[in-house]
Parts: C-alpha cells; structure tokens; sequence
C-alpha cells in the first residue's frame, strides 16, 4: 500500500438522541477529533463552532484518531459506522492549584459547605451550632448566625441566592439572609429527630422561592412554607431515619431512607407515586440528573464574571430564564436519579415512568457516601469509604473508570461548572482535583489538619471551599 492510498470509510454523525445529521460521509481512517470537530461543525452551522467530543457507536471515545479507536472496538469498516457527537461546555474551568485562605472562626469541625447559585457568597454549618457566611472578594469571615442550639447538619441555597436555610440536630430549620447574616421569619419546628437534608423548590416552578423539603430522622418529610413559616405538608411512609430529600423539576419529591426503598411523591397534593426497591441496605444519597441546573437555577456559568453578581430581573424573568436552562440540560426524556447505599451499590432510576432501575451499578468494596452528576448529566461520580471514585455513564449506568489516590475514605466531591474536572475530599485530609477524561490526578492540595468533610466549587468556577475536622474552612484558587 503506498503512502497516498489512505484506507477511508463512511461514517454517519448522530446525536445523542440518535437524530442522524447530515448524509453518510466519507472520511479516512486517521482522522483526528480536531478535524472531526470541524466537519461536524460545517454540517451543524451554527454561527458559533461549539466544541465537541466523538464517541463510535456511542461507546467509545475518539482519542488520538478515529483508526485506533475502530481497532480498540474491533469495529467493521465495511458498513457506515455511527459517530455519535457530544457538545462540550463552551467555556473551560481551571483546576484550582493553591489555598488563598485559611478561614478560622468555627469552634467544632465544618461540616457542610456551600456556595450561593451565582458564586457570590459562601456559607459554612458547623458542629459549634452556628452558620457562617463569608465575603469572597476579601476572602474574610462576613457573618456568624446564631440561632440553633445544636450542630447545624445540612445547610441548603435557594435557586435565587436570597435565602439560606440549615438544619440542626435539635430538629430545628432557620432561615437566613446572606447579606445581613439575620435570620428570616421564625424557626421552623416540628420535626421529632434531627434534620438530614434541606431542599429548595425549583426556580423555574416557583421564582419566589417559598416552599422547602426537609427530610429527617424522625422518618417524615415535610414541606415548608417559609413566608408564612409554618409546614404546609407532611409526608409519611419511611418506616425509618429519611437520609436524603430531592425536589426535581418535573414536579416530583424524591426521597431516600434507612428503610432501603426510595420514594416518588406528588408534593402538591403529598402523594406517594411509586416505592423504588432494590437496596439491600441503607440508602445514603440520592443524585438528580438535573441537581446542577436546579441548583444553579437562572444563572449561566457560561456568562460568569470575575466578581460574581447576584441575579437581576423581575420573578417572570428568572423563571423564564431558569425554566429555559433547565429545559435544555433535561433534554427530551425524563430526569433520571441515582441512588447510592450502604450495600456498597448504586441504581439507576427513571423514577417518572418505571419502578424497575434501569441499572444496577457494582463495583465499589464499601459504603457509598455520595453521588453526583455531573452538570452536563452525561457522567456520575460516586465517594465511597473503600478510598476510590468511580466514575459511571450517567445515562446507562455503564461503569467507566476508577479514580484511585486518596489513602482514606472519600466523604464529598463535587464538579466542575463544566464538567470536565472533580474535585474530592477524604479522611486523608487532602483535596485532589481530577482529570475526569483521563481519569487522571489533576493536582493534589495538602493543607487541612485533619479529615476533609465537606468540599464544594463554586458554579462560577472561580474557586474550591472546604472544610472538616480542623475546623478551619479552605479557599482555593487558581
């Protein structure tokens, strides 16, 4: 064979959904993603090229050339082979590489922390009963809100970035403002056992922010109606201790418990919908396939600015804004949820339609501690206490790589705005940013004294908090 007689073969572009653009294309078997990129960009013609990644058949990715991905898979090039297209975040985040500060002020070890919808603030909970809001552009202690009277266990943003709600171990939620450091109306009791999680409702269902979901110890879960301060529903059905409450955007609850089921409630009229068996054991966490955009609600990582702002518009605005964002990263099929248990597996869920899962993920030797999907929903990433990471397809449930380096249990990760980094925290009492696409450590950041438990990054991508034993809650920056 000479030199100019290059083998070729047809491929055909599809998306994700399987809609075929364009018509079989020839192309030869070295071809790069770089040239790729540009031939499916010319079919697509947007005025903005968009960065793209290449999967053949949808399974395996185009790396180095499209010849030797056809080899790995063994693949015959005698037929049109489908080259399946994933647009990829316009923007990149860098790995944050160093502590800018070391924030002292909590008593007892930080155990959760949290970043508002825009990035603009920083709130920590603690074992010394207060909640904490810090000021980012000074990178110093803002405010120190008293009010429980126990360790503050979960701490929740709403969508819009005006409230703050944390729940303690005296079963009391409080409501704070992050600009003043006051809290908002009164306390909300009634739960008989401590809180476990706090959870907004979606922007884009309600722009006012008015309704929280609290799941505790006691095994309720109740809705709140923060204006008026009082609860509006409970719902019961758990047998025990609710670990993990999500409120999708699609109008549904989401409930995980001690009791092994997962639970699908109506939270308008407080109707269980469906009971998700398959757990052997505990179910710890749950993850939403939409967590990120109904996190983030209307603000656009895409359009980040160095000093983050709080968002601007009239409620319509936003929630027209919001509900178009979320429209785009939900697609066309339902979300999809994942839970993670002390049996040491995950399951895949289409928790709107069937009762069945969709996958059954194996793989990790101990507990699993937390999930997440990453903000693009494609991929899953799962902390377990056997000191790994492991990375799933987030649609399939099929398992992709383990991303191994900490030397102790693995508590939080969290991604990146454009899910292309992780970021970790372990009893090792290190932080270690990864490389999700070759699964590769990215940086590793000593520094805390003692056991990281709670690690968040912020969604304008600027910067990593994290907090634990030491007490001491971390920034880093690039």
């Amino acid at each position: 064979m000479t030199s100019e007689d290059v083998e070729r073969l047809l491929i055909q572009f599809q998306d994700e959904e399987g809609e075929v653009l364009g018509s079989p294309f020839d192309v030869p078997l070295d071809i790069t993603p770089d040239k790729l990129q540009l031939v499916c960009n010319a079919l697509l013609q947007k005025e903005e090229p968009v960065p793209l990644a290449f999967f053949v058949r949808g399974e395996a990715e185009v790396v180095s050339s499209l010849g030797s991905c056809i080899k790995a898979l063994g693949v015959e090039t005698e037929q049109v082979l489908p080259v399946v297209y994933q647009p990829q975040a316009v923007f990149r985040v860098r790995a944050v590489s160093r502590c800018t500060s070391t924030l002292q002020g909590h008593t007892e070890a930080v155990i959760s922390t949290a970043f508002s919808p825009t990035g603009k603030y920083l709130a920590s909970g603690s074992g010394d009963t207060t909640v904490r809001f810090w000021d980012l552009t000074t990178e110093t202690p803002h405010h120190t809100a008293r009010g429980h009277a126990h360790w503050v266990l979960s701490i929740a943003w709403s969508p819009d970035g005006k409230k703050l709600a944390s729940g303690c171990k005296n079963s009391q939620i409080c409501l704070w403002d992050p600009v003043t450091g006051t809290q908002i109306g009164k306390t909300l009791t009634g739960h008989t056992k401590w809180i476990t999680w706090l959870c907004w409702e979606p922007l884009h269902l309600n722009p006012e922010c008015r309704y929280l979901a609290s799941s505790s110890k006691d095994g309720s879960v109740r809705i709140w109606d923060t204006v008026l301060g009082r609860y509006d529903k409970i719902l019961t059905g758990h047998t025990q201790s609710v670990t993990c409450v999500k409120w999708g955007g699609d109008g549904l609850l989401y409930t995980s418990s001690q009791d092994r089921t997962v639970k699908v409630w109506r939270p308008k009229d407080g109707v269980l919908c469906r009971t998700l068996q398959g757990h052997a054991h505990w179910v710890n966490t749950l993850a939403l396939s939409t967590d990120y955009v109904l996190r983030t609600g209307a603000f656009e990582p895409a359009t980040a600015t160095i000093n983050p702002q709080d968002l601007t518009g009239s409620l319509d605005e936003i929630k027209e804004r919001a509900l178009e964002r979320y429209n785009k990263v939900r697609g066309s099929a339902p979300e999809r949820l994942v839970s993670g248990s002390d049996d040491f597996t995950l399951f895949l869920w289409n928790p709107a339609e069937d009762k069945k899962p969709l996958a059954r993920m194996t793989g990790h030797s101990a507990l699993v501690n937390e999930v997440l999907f990453s903000p693009d929903t494609r991929l899953l990433a799962s902390a377990s206490f056997d000191k790994s990471i492991k990375i799933w397809d987030g649609r399939t449930g099929k398992y992709l790589m383990s991303l191994r380096g900490h030397v102790g249990s693995v508590y939080q990760v969290a991604w990146s705005a454009d899910s292309r980094l992780l970021v970790s925290g372990s009893s090792d009492s290190t932080l270690k940013v990864w490389d999700v696409k070759t699964g590769k450590l990215n940086m590793d950041l000593p520094g805390h004294a003692d056991e990281v438990y709670a690690v968040d990054w912020s969604p304008d991508g600027q910067r990593v908090a994290s907090g634990g034993k030491d007490k001491c809650l971390r920034i880093w920056r690039r």
